[in-house]
């Protein structure tokens, strides 16, 4: 892997212009737990609760496990040594831009600043009636549901929930940011969700260089990527950063 590494940084070093594409497998390394896999959250839970119909139909019951599966595991967690590496990216005018599925922040805590939520965040919520809009620490959740202080009523995360659709502006601007790629660096993720999946194909198409870290083969090994990564994102992102700084130094 180490001649895949050196190439992967090589290749980054000199087009520049690289999107940094993540998914839940680059918060694995922080305790957050992934939602598909042998051990994800779907495999032990019913993943309808976070379905807008059954929300809206039940909030009290959807929000029981919105609190511990989302708000409790993610604010026990701290961004890792791939989400620090990342953000050392964008400081060293390597990355453009951060497209993450993630809803943690973890990207923001570890000193990225361009970072697109494709699929929403924890840390914002609003009002379904009066679409005032709250900042997370300023939400009391002992009590569910959650309730607007203006109106009382019911307070939503401002993540996507199943039947949701992705905001417009932010699809647009995650595309947009796709095609104007030198290269997408794809982490921790598999490529099953849609539409956010399609980030690194049109990127692709447009031609950009497609680099792969997954700890295992996804559905872009193959037809997608040019250089496969095989580890941890704590892992190979510190070697992928420390191998361009060797290489400026020569």
């Amino acid at each position: 892997m180490e001649g895949d590494l050196k190439r992967a940084a090589s290749i980054i070093r000199d087009r520049r212009e690289t999107v940094v594409f993540t998914g839940a497998g680059i918060s694995v390394e922080s305790g957050i737990p992934p939602f598909r896999g042998p051990d994800g959250l779907w495999t032990k839970h019913d993943p309808s609760f976070i379905e807008l119909g059954r929300f809206l139909e039940d909030p009290a019951g959807s929000w029981v496990l919105i609190r511990e599966l989302f708000f409790d595991a993610i604010e026990r967690a701290e961004p890792n040594r791939g989400h620090i590496a990342v953000a050392e990216l964008e400081r060293a005018g390597f990355a453009r831009s951060v497209v993450t599925q993630n809803i943690d922040g973890l990207h923001q805590m570890a000193g990225s600043e361009k970072v697109i939520e494709f699929h929403g965040t924890t840390r914002t919520l609003h009002c379904l009636d009066c679409h005032t809009p709250y900042a997370r620490e300023n939400v009391d959740l002992s009590k569910t549901p959650p309730r607007c202080a203006s109106c009382g009523g019911v307070l939503k995360p401002d993540f996507v929930f199943f039947s949701e659709q992705i905001p417009e502006d932010v699809s647009r601007e995650s595309f947009a940011e796709a095609a104007a790629a030198g290269v997408v660096l794809i982490v921790g993720t598999t490529g099953e969700v849609m539409p956010a999946a399609y980030v690194p194909v049109v990127a692709k198409e447009a031609g950009a260089v497609v680099i792969e870290i997954n700890t295992s083969a996804s559905s872009y090994t193959k037809d997608v990527a040019d250089i496969f990564l095989r580890g941890k994102a704590g892992d190979i992102l510190p070697e992928l950063v420390h191998e361009m700084r060797g290489a400026e130094k020569c």
